[in-house]
């Protein structure tokens, strides 16, 4: 989810140019009306399990919390495991429509050969509840954690890791396709590629076999998910790298795309000034992500990216939100509710320029464990986990801006964003950029 990487130098853009405008994809126009989402569009949460349950079992996170690799301890994150019926009902009253949550292949399956049913138990109510308040649930099978065997075995090394993953996730979908859920198979594959790097479990020669197992295994899972139910919705969502998502992400869409029936992205910063570095979040030796640069009218590239990529099919927004340092106010000074407002606004955008934007996660109903640190909170309630035993949800400004947006189906017709746009090319590639920026 939070990933860095070198942006590309600017190809000519004449050729590119004519192929990218006889899409049909309309650039904005100004003055154009803005109208709002109608009742179908899916507003949503999103979390993880590992960064947010708690009571965490043997995995190959917890090993490496273990040895020391980490700012923070992990305690018991927010304690989502056992506070969810609060959670979920947080949820419910901000009236979203899909509520994601993840599905830990570590507490489902302790050993090789052995499945835990009190852990699944706690899935049925979690998933039962979330469906109980009028929510759909968006299921993601793998979000970089899986069981400490697994790691004895090798993790992604492993021949045998994809026939173990699959053996664990036949279970998950079985016992769940009946649901209906939203699926995402696995979280940000480039992404989680680069986790296994920083914490040892590949090495860089190994990073391509991984990336070979991750599309064999969405691709098997998801014809196992429409065996079940042949109208399922499935994806594996795309960290969107500005400046650089073809040279970072385009390697596992041509593996998968066929087999995507909605194109999830998660979408946060901006090219760093002055280096050209493009940024989806922080890293070792790096800024903190607070203070990467936030361009809302990013996101409207990004979807007008994969909308050309993919004319009329789906595209979620499965992961977006805005950091700050401890609760702290930024130091730009933008607030949570100021950055949500705009960037519905451009999700408005896309959609009237024939965009098909079908859902919007906000990334996360609480703050959690950020792979690593309790500082970076993106909680739209925020938990003061090292220094408050009650982990107490406290609502920032973002809880009543997100309700307002979602029961006015967006911004209003004369809404304006805080901050001017910037062109395209100061922000993403030039294969994006091509075409008529938004005004």
């Amino acid at each position: 989810m939070r990933t860095r990487t070198h942006r590309r130098g600017f190809a000519a853009l004449s050729a590119a140019a004519a192929m990218l405008m006889a899409s049909g994809v309309s650039a904005a126009q100004p003055g154009r009306e803005l109208p709002a989402f109608g009742r179908d569009f899916l507003w949503g949460v999103a979390s993880s399990g590992f960064q947010s349950e708690g009571h965490a079992p043997d995995s190959n996170w917890s090993r490496f919390i273990a040895s020391g690799g980490t700012a923070d301890p992990y305690l018991d994150s927010v304690d989502f495991a056992r506070r969810y019926l609060t959670d979920i009902d947080l949820a419910a009253r901000l009236g979203v429509r899909v509520y994601r949550v993840g599905i830990e292949w570590a507490r489902l399956q302790p050993a090789p050969h052995a499945w835990d049913e009190a852990a699944f138990g706690f899935y049925d109510d979690v998933i039962a509840r979330i469906v109980a308040a009028g929510m759909r649930p968006m299921l993601t099978l793998d979000h970089w954690v899986y069981p400490g065997w697994a790691v004895d075995r090798g993790g992604w090394r492993d021949p045998g890791m994809v026939e173990d993953w699959l053996a664990n996730m036949r279970k998950v979908v079985q016992r769940y396709a009946s649901r209906d859920p939203l699926w995402v198979t696995f979280n940000e594959p480039v992404a989680y590629v680069g986790t296994e790097l920083r914490t040892g479990g590949i090495g860089v020669d190994e990073a391509p076999v991984m990336l070979d197992r991750i599309a064999q295994a969405h691709n098997e899972i998801y014809d196992v998910i429409h065996g079940y139910r042949s109208g399922a919705q499935v994806t594996s969502n795309l960290g969107y790298v500005a400046g650089a998502e073809t040279e970072v992400n385009q390697p596992i869409v041509d593996r998968i795309s066929a087999k995507l029936d909605f194109i999830g992205l998660d979408y946060y910063f901006a090219p760093l000034p002055q280096t050209g570095e493009a940024a989806q979040g922080g890293v070792e030796g790096g800024p903190p992500m607070w203070e990467l640069p936030v361009h809302p009218e990013g996101i409207y590239y990004a979807l007008r990216h994969y909308a050309r990529q993919f004319p009329g099919r789906p595209l979620y927004v499965v992961e977006n939100g805005l950091p700050t340092e401890n609760g702290q106010v930024r130091p730009d000074g933008y607030t949570r509710a100021d950055h949500l407002r705009d960037t519905v606004y451009w999700l408005q955008r896309a959609k009237a320029d024939g965009m098909n934007v079908v859902g919007y996660n906000y990334w996360s109903l609480t703050d959690n464990y950020e792979w690593g640190s309790y500082a970076p909170r993106f909680g739209l309630y925020t938990v003061d986990v090292l220094t408050d035993p009650t982990l107490a949800r406290r609502p920032t400004d973002g809880v009543d801006a997100y309700a307002r947006l979602i029961r006015a189906g967006g911004v209003a017709p004369d809404y304006r964003p805080t901050r001017a746009p910037v062109p395209c090319v100061h922000i993403d590639a030039a294969e994006t950029c091509v075409g008529e920026d938004p005004a």
